[in-house]
Parts: structure tokens; sequence; C-alpha cells
């Protein structure tokens, strides 16, 4: 389990996280949401130690991300920042084996060749093993880091609006991909995501920020109320069920 305690942070004296304590629970997938500057990304660079905050602390399982040595964290969890962008020229199958540097150094045995290849195969893209990224999708280079991450085999996938720039069908497809790796490999998943409803329908736990405070946080049924997306988002959103699923909407003709 992920438990931030009392975390505050600040650009330029501009605090962007505010005495954040929360629990993320462990084996499931847990959706960071709310508005632009809610400190959602901040709130994820914290805990995967892109950042140093300026007060409070992280504890993975009991370790504390600032002091616990950086080959013992990479080996606990793997981090897809949002500019996921490589100025090498890399083939897909060189962008996976990445994932299993925290183990073989650079140097892969037989091991990390079958790990490389399973996690290759779970996301579909045995078959553009030897494409260069650059030729790729913006749907298929987001596999190949998915399985990049798959490849480091942590129990916790930290990731930074995976569905950015993403159209529907593949941000789902995504999204189902993410939820498989929670319920077949027991990977804890967190991840930044701006649809409240790919929250609501993919999610087991759901935080809910607002100015760099966690304004409310529970399973899907229990942040899907109109009452807590208005505090979260600043909007009065109708929710419906639909296929069992609660779903969220908003729109209007005036200014």
């Amino acid at each position: 389990m992920i438990e931030i305690d009392n975390l505050s942070h600040a650009y330029d004296q501009s605090l962007v996280l505010d005495e954040v304590g929360v629990t993320l629970p462990r084996g499931c997938l847990t959706s960071l949401v709310g508005p632009n500057g809610a400190g959602k990304s901040t709130l994820l660079s914290a805990v995967a130690r892109l950042l140093q905050p300026d007060l409070g602390r992280v504890l993975i399982d009991g370790l504390d991300v600032a002091s616990t040595p950086t080959a013992l964290i990479a080996r606990r969890l793997a981090v897809l920042r949002q500019d996921n962008q490589l100025a090498a020229r890399l083939t897909v199958v060189d962008l996976v084996r990445f994932g299993r540097f925290p183990y073989s150094k650079g140097r892969l045995g037989a091991d990390d060749d079958r790990i490389v290849h399973e996690a290759l195969e779970y996301v579909g893209m045995l078959d553009l093993r030897d494409r260069f990224l650059d030729q790729l999708s913006g749907g298929q280079r987001q596999r190949a880091f998915i399985a990049m991450v798959l490849a480091q085999q942590t129990d916790y996938l930290l990731l930074d609006e995976p569905l950015n720039n993403l159209d529907m069908r593949h941000a789902a497809a995504t999204m189902r991909m993410l939820r498989r790796a929670c319920d077949e490999l027991d990977r804890t998943v967190v991840l930044v995501l701006h649809d409240i409803n790919f929250a609501s329908a993919w999610s087991d736990h759901v935080v809910a920020l607002r100015d760099g405070r966690v304004v409310a946080q529970g399973t899907p049924t229990e942040i899907m109320r109109t009452p807590v997306l208005k505090e979260v988002f600043g909007l009065d959103m109708r929710v419906t069920e639909i296929d069992g699923h609660l779903l969220g909407h908003y729109w209007t003709l005036s200014d």
C-alpha cells in the first residue's frame, strides 16, 4: 500500500500540494482526478520520487521513498511519465528491454528475454517488436511504453495521464490493458486521469483533488454523485447509470 503523509509542495511560492494525506490501496486501480492545476501530476511525481516534496513523506509498503536506495525502489515501482518521448531512435523491443535494467544492468540474460517477450505478448505487440517507435501510431507507442513498465515486474505501476493524445478507441484499449494488469498480474495501478467517466468505469478507487487538497476519495459509486462532482470540478453534473457504470455529463449553451 502507498501511504501519503502530510505532503506539501510549492513552485515559486505557489502551493500546489497542501498537506495531502491519503492511502492508496494495494491490488487496486486508483485514479487521481480533478481540474487542471489540482496537483494530480505533482502528487504522482512525489510518489514516484521524481520530485522531493517540501514537507511530508511517502511510504510504499512501509519503505520511505525518499531514503530507500534507488535500486530497491526501481524493483517496487515503475513509472510512466506524461512526456515519455525518447531522443534516440529505438525499436519496440529495445524500449521494452529498458524495463529490465534494474535487474540486468544492461546485460540481459535468458530470463530477461523471456520477460520482455511476455510483456510484448501481453500488450499484443510481438508482431511490431522490431518496428521503430517513430513508425508507430500514438496508441501503438503507448502500448510499447506500457510493455516496458510491465517488463520491470514491479508491484506498483504509476502512470501520468496515459490517455493523453489518444483517441477514444485507443484510450479505452489502454484502460482495458491496465485493468487486466491489475486483475491478472496483481499489479497496483495508480494513474492521473482527466476524464472522470474513464475513472468511474475502470477504477476501484478514486482520489479527487482540487487546489492541492484531497476533497473526496472512495469507490466510483461514492465519487460519482452530483454534490461531490460539483465540489471537485465546480460544475452541476448529472450522473446517469449506463450498463452498470455511473457516468457524469454536463453541458450548457450559454456562457
